[in-house]
């Protein structure tokens, strides 16, 4: 499996958040929008080459609710957003991929485009795709709950300075090493389970020829 493909599965969210973050609070609907075409751009291209798309379609259902209430709420949406959506997005898209790990991690859609399609309905295979699916839900509600706190900082900041140190961290440093975090497992884990396996595998089939 290709980390770098699996980031670029939350291109859209990336985008969204960059965005949102640099523009008025009456335009986040506009930076929903913006993921949205390029979610469905991508959600194109994956059915017509039989790519992942499980995750662009969570990001489209997740984007085009957040569109639609910013286009059609007032004021007051718009604030709300602008405030709590943003960081709110990676919760509730960290969640859903958390949920769905045990059942349909999203992971393996990616990882059968380096698999042979033989090994595809291994315990081994199921089982390295629940840990790197759960970990990746995971670390997007450790992102998107440290936009909350940036939010609640900026709430009950004294001073433009007094939290500036804590934004810096919570926005910057904290996504980065995540991430960081997330690339390194999803290139080293499956090698060590595998290598753990070939042993026990070895072991199990030498076993008979000693009884």
């Amino acid at each position: 499996m290709k980390p770098l493909s699996l980031v670029l599965g939350f291109f859209p969210w990336i985008v969204f958040t960059f965005a949102a973050n640099r523009i008025a609070a009456d335009a986040v609907a506009w930076s929903a929008l913006l993921a949205v075409a390029i979610t469905a751009v991508a959600l194109a291209l994956g059915v017509r080459r039989r790519a992942p798309v499980t995750l662009d379609l969570a990001s489209l259902a997740l984007f085009g609710g957040m569109a639609v209430a910013g286009f059609a709420g007032g004021a007051g949406m718009d604030d709300w957003l602008f405030r709590w959506g943003r960081p709110l997005v990676g919760v509730v898209l960290g969640l859903y991929v958390l949920a769905a790990a045990g059942v349909r991690p999203f992971t393996e859609e990616y990882a059968r485009q380096s698999t042979p399609r033989e090994h595809w309905g291994s315990p081994a295979f199921r089982s390295i795709n629940r840990v790197l699916s759960a970990a990746w839900g995971a670390g997007l509600v450790v992102i998107g709950l440290a936009g909350v706190l940036v939010t609640l900082i900026d709430e009950h900041a004294t001073g433009r300075s007094s939290g500036h140190l804590a934004e810096l961290a919570l926005n910057w440093a904290v996504p980065i090493a995540v991430i960081w975090g997330l690339i390194a497992l999803t290139g080293s884990y499956p090698d060590r389970v595998m290598s753990r396996l070939q042993p026990e595998a070895a072991a199990g089939r030498r076993s008979p020829s000693h009884a």
